[in-house]
């Protein structure tokens, strides 16, 4: 089954915003830093949060990430419509749909962690990300 998720992109202030929200809203969080993917290049963020992910109770989903100092932040566009599954037919097409008069900032393609991963700002200017996992990843 596929998934459409809020992802929330954060300068600096991942860890504590996420933290919050757990406080709040409960549930399990695991965060990922830009070091544990081995983004070594960038020491600067080697401690930001690269991906994390708050399960609560009632079966909301929130993830966020920072956004490296070597990358621009757009305050505009903290907010992001997350798409994720293992349908792969399924979400290449939306994919596909979406990027139709789009501009694609990360092409659909193998990520560091073994899935497929794209970015896109669709002709409304609306920011998606597309994870689509194997049949072997946890996702």
């Amino acid at each position: 089954m596929s998934t459409l998720n809020p992802y929330v992109n954060f300068r600096d202030e991942a860890r504590a915003a996420l933290e919050f929200y757990q406080s709040v809203l409960g549930g399990e969080l695991t965060v990922s830093t830009f070091a544990e993917f081995g983004m070594n290049d960038m020491p600067e963020s080697a401690d930001l949060i690269m991906h994390g992910q708050l399960e609560t109770p009632a079966g909301f989903t929130l993830m966020a990430s920072d956004t490296p100092p070597s990358m621009t932040f757009d305050e505009g566009g903290r907010i992001t419509i997350s798409v994720s599954g293992r349908e792969e037919d399924e979400l290449r097409g939306y994919w596909d749909g979406l990027a139709d008069g789009a501009t694609v900032t990360m092409p659909l393609e193998k990520a560091p962690w073994g899935d497929s991963f794209g970015q896109l700002t669709d002709r409304f200017g609306v920011n998606w990300m597309f994870n689509i996992g194997s049949a072997d990843s946890a996702e």
